[in-house]
């Protein structure tokens, strides 16, 4: 039995008893690592020495009032697009390759004072573009519950890392589902948090207006407890929220009667495999069983949702990523004659294919020409869309559907057809674009053993009634508890 089959709470008891020390935990994580990595790929950068000089400092800190947080001596994996002071922060872009960050993420900063160590920096789809973790710029990502097939995106490497048991939690980055895809296709529980609630501040920008840092780990409570952390409005961040952080683990009572489930019919349409829509309904009528009550609704714009997604994602995509120009830091290309050479050289150099794509897209949309036709039509139906999330929770406490239409595919099988990739997230983009939150929890498995996800749509700032539905679906089932044999 590894030690990270044990809930943060009972390694942190543990701890207290001095049973288990921070360098156990530490030493844990890496020899694991060296037994799966190979297999897996989830890290791009590990921070080995400086994890266990950490590990040896905190353990003598094991027994005083310094060690009583519950995240103390716990390892962390870290998304590649979340900055990291000297640690080196890729984005998975051959463009960042030699990019070490001269100052912490606000994330970093809580979980630095949280006292957790850091293991490395883990593998994603180049600049967060991307369903399947194939995008990175510098390797493949698999599936630890099947190697031939991707761990979901962009934060595939966060997800497969938890899966394959190489630490107990990571944050990964959520702009259109990317916390919840890759935990619904490893089987782990993934968090995108309200906009707003979590700081972005050190967050290598993608899409400013949907981009949210979140926690992915193997149980809600432990998910619980590290959103706790790193909530909080940020002076660093004009876009954080100055909404009182609530005690989330005080939520997770077990019990669910009373509570109003909404269950949008576009969620459960064509397109939706049937192995994801079994899974659904028998979570509905489990949670019916257990006291709440289920209605039908309907969120009509959704159908809009990757359309507009995409048109306003690559609009920001296209702002924000013009800054890797060669001349402040990241790659620089060394065959130009001039400045406007440099300037297209370096891009068409460092960026991939992907990330080209968006910029071209993104460009467009905002051109003169076609800004009205596109981007202000794209923000028009994202306003239709919040609207329809806004309708339905004037009656409702969640809404709840699949994660993803189908399990996790394979490696290859959709790389070479952009809209049939970004269809896959079909089912989580909607919550991005109405800055609500939403967990993906493991609901079952597949006729191949491929694990799915059930996603629980909250109110804005009301992370404290997900975690109270998830909890309470967890408690209910073992899904949760079964392991990929890697």
């Amino acid at each position: 039995m590894s030690l990270f089959d044990h809930k943060l709470a009972e390694l942190h008891e543990l701890m207290q008893k001095k049973e288990v020390s921070v360098t156990d935990l530490v030493e844990e994580s890496y020899k694991r690592i060296d037994a799966v990595e190979g297999k897996v790929k989830a890290f791009l950068t590990l921070d080995e020495e400086n994890a266990h000089a950490k590990a040896k400092e905190l353990d003598s800190k094991i027994g005083t009032d310094e060690a009583k947080g519950l995240l103390f001596g716990m390892p962390i994996g870290i998304k590649d697009n979340i900055v990291t002071k000297g640690l080196r922060t890729t984005c998975a872009s051959k463009i960042l390759e030699n990019f070490d960050p001269i100052y912490d993420a606000t994330v970093i900063n809580k979980l630095r004072d949280a006292e957790t160590v850091t293991i490395g920096k883990l593998n994603m789809d180049e600049f967060a573009m991307g369903s399947s973790t194939e995008n990175s710029g510098f390797q493949k990502t698999s599936n630890p519950w099947n190697l031939d097939t991707v761990p979901g995106g962009s934060s595939g490497g966060s997800a497969a890392s938890v899966a394959a048991g190489e630490v107990p939690f990571s944050l990964g980055s959520d702009t259109g589902g990317s916390i919840r895809q890759p935990a619904a296709f490893t089987g782990t529980v993934g968090l995108k948090p309200t906009y707003g609630r979590v700081s972005r501040f050190g967050l290598v920008a993608f899409g400013s207006s949907l981009d949210q840092i979140g926690p992915i780990t193997r149980n809600v409570e432990d998910n619980a407890y590290l959103l706790q952390a790193i909530a909080g409005v940020d002076a660093n961040d004009t876009t954080s929220a100055d909404v009182e952080v609530p005690d989330y683990a005080s939520a997770l009572t077990g019990d669910v009667k009373g509570l109003r489930i909404a269950v949008p019919k576009e969620y459960l349409a064509e397109g939706v495999g049937e192995d994801a829509r079994q899974s659904v309904m028998a979570a509905l009528k489990l949670l019916e069983s257990m006291g709440a009550t289920v209605d039908e609704v309907s969120l009509p714009h959704s159908k809009y949702g990757v359309a507009t997604y995409y048109i306003l994602a690559s609009s920001e995509a296209s702002s924000n990523l013009s800054r890797f120009d060669g001349i402040r830091y990241g790659y620089r290309t060394p065959n130009a004659e001039n400045l406007l050479d440099l300037y297209k050289k370096t891009r068409a150099e460092g960026f991939g294919d992907e990330v080209k794509r968006r910029i071209m897209l993104g460009t467009f949309a905002l051109s003169s020409g076609f800004y009205d036709a596109y981007y202000k039509k794209g923000q028009q139906a994202r306003t239709l869309i919040k609207k329809d999330f806004e309708d339905v929770f004037e009656n409702y406490d969640v809404i709840i559907g699949p994660t993803t239409p189908t399990p996790a595919f394979k490696i290859g099988e959709k790389i070479d057809d952009p809209l049939t990739m970004y269809a896959n997230d079909i089912l989580t983009i909607p919550v991005n674009l109405a800055g609500v939150p939403g967990i993906s929890v493991p609901c079952g498995f597949s006729k191949d053993g491929l694990p799915l996800g059930l996603q629980i749509i909250g109110k804005h700032f009301d992370e404290s009634t997900i975690y109270r539905v998830a909890h309470a679906y967890e408690q209910a089932t073992d899904f949760h508890k079964q392991k990929p044999q890697l």
